[in-house]
């Protein structure tokens, strides 16, 4: 079988490793496309090719189609233009080639926009924080108004974001040169911030939203269509150097069963929780393998090769996990390219 992955996050490292552990020599091969030539990813996989950087939307769907009938693709695994590639199967599947795609393109458009997702989740599937999407000053101050009465910490994100690019804790006390000469990560002067704000009319949207203080969640997940097959639990240690731990907490187990129900989510992605005064809640769902995807199959599971089997249509056995192991990850220093 020919699986094309096109550009994504260097951490689909992980998912090409575990492809070829769970198929004999030669029965998979993993097709990798990127628009830099030094593209880690290159190194796992059997053929890489330079995809074009300059093409969007359309013109890189039709690039996209063209490719797989080029390159005889079996399986498309998409990471740019996903949602796009999603609305899309049908052209796709013209030309021999299926799509392994985590939801449809409403759910894709949904996920990618964290105040619309917020919004739309029912409480009865998973509980986010408490928050206030603003695109204003005025808004903004509200917002500080309303969530300080009732939580004594808040935050920011943007509501489009990736890696946690832009959170920040609200710091009422500190100003910003204090932030520089202590080292102090992850906060920003609540006063210097409203500042910058009154210079911008309108801003894209930011969320103001109750600081989640407790325990991280990265729970890596693999699916069928709404159907969880398995859920692998990664616990952070908020001490630097202490690893994850493998865990089993029964409300995330639900909350994740959920929400894969009600998304139809499907293949291989991410779901992360973090505990704050009222309970444990929902941060994100990440339509991809997380960061940390290699860590979690350390657990016993191979959550790639039960993506696969369930794409191929066959019988899943779900494999024990090991509870209360400690994970952890360590860099290895490698050669991207040789001089000449």
């Amino acid at each position: 079988m020919r699986i094309w992955f096109n550009k994504t996050f260097s951490t689909i490292q992980a998912v090409f490793r575990q492809l070829r552990q769970s198929a004999p020599a030669g029965e998979v091969m993993l097709i990798c496309t990127n628009t830099y030539a030094t593209a880690s990813a290159f190194r796992e996989s059997d053929e890489a090719y330079l995809e074009p950087a300059e093409l969007t939307g359309a013109d890189y769907l039709d690039w996209c189609l063209a490719f797989c009938q080029q390159q005889h693709i079996d399986l498309f695994w998409p990471g740019k233009e996903a949602a796009l590639i999603s609305k899309n199967h049908a052209l796709f599947q013209a030309i021999g080639t299926q799509v392994l795609s985590v939801a449809d393109y409403d759910t894709l458009t949904l996920l990618h926009n964290k105040a619309h997702f917020y919004t739309d989740l029912p409480d009865s599937v998973a509980q986010v924080m408490d928050f206030r999407a603003v695109n204003d000053c005025a808004s903004f101050d509200q917002a500080i108004i309303d969530l300080s009465v009732k939580h004594a910490q808040l935050c920011i994100k943007p509501a489009v974001s990736v890696f946690g690019l832009g959170f920040k804790i609200l710091d009422c006390q500190r100003s910003s040169i204090e932030h520089v000469l202590k080292g102090v990560e992850y906060q920003i002067p609540l006063v210097e911030l409203r500042q910058g704000m009154q210079s911008a009319p309108y801003f894209d949207t930011l969320l103001v939203m109750e600081h989640l203080a407790g325990h991280e969640w990265s729970v890596d997940c693999a699916g069928r269509h709404g159907e969880l097959l398995c859920a692998v639990q990664r616990k952070k240690s908020p001490l630097a150097g202490h690893g994850q731990t493998i865990d089993n907490n029964a409300e995330i187990d639900g909350m994740v069963t959920r929400l894969t129900a009600h998304y139809r989510l499907n293949g291989l992605f991410n779901i992360q929780f973090k505990n704050g005064e009222q309970g444990v809640r929902l941060l994100e769902i990440n339509p991809r393998p997380s960061g940390g995807f290699g860590m979690a199959c350390l657990s016993g599971v191979n959550l790639a090769q039960i993506a696969l089997q369930a794409i191929k249509g066959e019988t899943i056995v779900k494999p024990a996990i090991q509870y209360g192991l400690q994970v952890t990850e360590v860099n290895t220093p490698v050669v991207l390219q040789e001089p000449g």
